[in-house]
């Protein structure tokens, strides 16, 4: 696994062969007691059996327990955390659970609780994070941006095939019980082209669509009409507010749902098929849930 910047928010994720598969995390929330360690744990196993990259798309900390926070609560807060050096405990805490799967994470990027941080107490979680995990344990964790792209080269006997990743930690304030996400989805089809894969977090939705737009292309025989294949996902969250619970807190007080819990497994490939006299690259893209 080789991890390129080529902008602050644009980055290259270069990997051998035809397929592959990228675990794509989001809203970990992961300092919260209400963060389902253990499960967070079995997803991150199951990366590190099968040699995975992640990518951490925003809100890897929920980090709402600060002095001055009027977000924060008693219940909020872990033991570990309950301490004046607050922010650096989040740090150097959580350096030390992820280090098992350090050499998985490649690229993590910014939800709204990191950037809150930033501006709040002017300090950056994830820059703090990525350099002291990368110092400790000599990788090469990238940070992105609250959105960007993630471009993963696969490569098979010399021939390179990219797979154009969009990320966004989220476009709206949440989801309605109803749409669940699929109205974030059509916006980002008219914001963003050229992309095989839209991705975000944020509403703890997780769901999967195919859609297809009509692409105009040339070749050598001249210009002719092409369908464009576009995977759109959402990757929930692992902190769990509804079950267990109660029946208090914000969530559940303020009528929302039970969430399905985890990240996302995202599958990419691609193989050569013959078409008359010539070979077209014939590209695959769809996701799942972790397996049980």
């Amino acid at each position: 696994m080789k991890l390129e910047q080529h902008e602050k928010n644009v980055h290259v994720l270069k990997l051998e062969g035809n397929k592959c598969q990228i675990a794509m995390l989001s809203d970990l929330h992961w300092d919260n007691p209400k963060c389902d360690w253990k499960l967070l744990k079995k997803h991150l196993d199951y990366c590190l059996d099968h040699s995975i990259p992640i990518h951490i798309n925003g809100d890897l900390f929920c980090v709402m327990q600060g002095k001055y926070d009027r977000r924060g609560s008693k219940s909020g807060i872990r033991p570990m955390h309950n301490v004046d050096n607050y922010l650096d405990s989040l740090i150097d805490t959580s350096i030390e659970w992820f280090k098992p799967y350090a050499h998985l994470i490649a690229l993590v990027s910014y939800g709204n609780h990191e950037t809150a941080i930033t501006k709040a107490h002017e300090t950056d979680l994830l820059e703090r994070f990525a350099s002291k995990m990368n110092l400790s344990e000599g990788t090469n964790i990238q940070v992105g941006g609250y959105g960007g792209w993630l471009i993963v080269e696969l490569t098979q006997y010399g021939a390179v095939q990219p797979f154009r990743i969009k990320y966004h930690h989220g476009l709206s304030k949440g989801a309605s019980v109803v749409t669940k996400g699929a109205i974030d989805l059509s916006r980002s089809m008219a914001i963003t082209e050229s992309m095989d894969v839209f991705t975000q977090g944020h509403i703890h939705q997780s769901m999967s669509r195919n859609d297809v737009r009509e692409t105009i292309v040339a070749n050598k025989s001249g210009y002719r009409v092409k369908p464009q294949q576009i995977h759109h996902m959402i990757t929930g969250t692992y902190k769990e507010e509804y079950f267990g619970v109660g029946g208090m807190g914000w969530h559940y007080s303020r009528g929302a749902e039970a969430r399905a819990l985890g990240g996302r497994l995202l599958t990419l490939s691609f193989k050569r098929v013959k078409n008359g006299n010539t070979r077209n690259i014939v590209k695959h893209v769809d996701s799942c849930r972790f397996p049980m």
